[in-house]
């Protein structure tokens, strides 16, 4: 076979963008070392890997679980996470029934616990 055309190669992948992929990922993978099973006939890599498709030396089902399986990410499963815990352990409670309650200031308990802070010590190193 001379020349490689799409009808040489659409009997044995029906759809041709599915041909293009295909071929594609044999042509990396020819280009990355992988032993070529027809001859290359100074041919460059899509070539013989579009003949390698139309001779029928490699499988287009092969190709495309390989093509899947290449570009597959490792997915981290999902742990549950642990029952949420409340920020401030003192600021909210719960009943028997689960309803969580938050204590409420006013504005003057945050006053007067305000005017309770001491400012930090001057230091002579900030001069």
């Amino acid at each position: 076979m001379a020349r490689v055309t799409v009808e040489d190669c659409i009997d044995k992948v029906d759809n041709r963008f599915e041909l293009v992929l295909l071929a594609g990922h044999r042509a990396r993978l020819i280009a990355s070392g992988s032993p070529i099973t027809v001859d290359r006939d100074n041919d460059k890599n899509p070539v013989v890997a579009l003949r390698e498709i139309a001779d029928e030396t490699v499988q287009p089902e092969d190709l495309k679980e390989d093509l899947i399986h290449s570009l597959q990410k490792y997915v981290e499963v999902d742990e549950p996470e642990a029952e949420t815990v409340p920020a401030l352990a003192g600021s909210a409670s719960s009943d028997d029934d689960g309803n969580v309650s938050f204590d409420r200031m006013t504005e003057e308990d945050l006053l007067r616990g305000l005017e309770g802070l001491v400012p930090p010590a001057e230091t002579d190193d900030e001069e």
